[in-house]
């Protein structure tokens, strides 16, 4: 097994092990030591790879999210039309993790998510800014309240949701 073959494995033993762990204690009774002798791999291994234990979780809800991204835009019957259909699709596909993130406290890691996939950062112009501001945080406070109400939506209910909404803000 060449070195990156180690990591991506290291990687994977490390985040198996702590959303393991995250079903039975929360993130702040876990300790690096706990997750690296369960997952069977080195302090060093984590710090190597992870800043943190939320780091793991980060760069699982961007693997998550990327996997999304691509299959979306391959997708023949991909479309504007059908984006949210599909993103919360993704998020229900994806349950157990995103509710794992949401009783730990720990929805701060989907926005920022959210934010990098669509690209707001404090250096973009104002008036790049605030529109994407207003998806990032529509999609973000969306998806918070679904989570909080145990997503019992199916996804395609929630873009009906969406869609007796931009019906309201037409007429208005």
């Amino acid at each position: 097994m060449n070195s990156k073959e180690k990591n991506s494995y290291v990687k994977q033993q490390l985040t198996s092990t702590l959303l393991t762990l995250l079903q039975e204690k929360t993130l702040s009774e876990i300790s690096v030591s706990e997750l690296t002798k369960t997952a069977g791999v080195g302090r060093a291994s984590f710090y190597r790879n992870f800043e943190s234990l939320q780091d793991i979780l980060y760069q699982y809800d961007h693997y998550l999210i990327a996997q999304w991204a691509e299959a979306f835009m391959v997708a023949p019957d991909s479309s504007i039309h059908n984006v949210f259909d599909s993103l919360f699709l993704h998020y229900q596909t994806h349950r157990e993790f995103y509710l794992l993130l949401y009783k730990n406290g720990l929805t701060e890691l989907i926005l920022a998510t959210i934010k990098d996939k669509f690209g707001l950062t404090a250096a973009l112009p104002n008036e790049d800014a605030y529109p994407k501001a207003f998806w990032v945080y529509g999609v973000y406070g969306w998806l918070i309240e679904w989570m909080g109400r145990g997503m019992v939506e199916k996804p395609e209910d929630m873009r009906q949701v969406l869609t007796i909404q931009q019906s309201i803000v037409n007429i208005i």
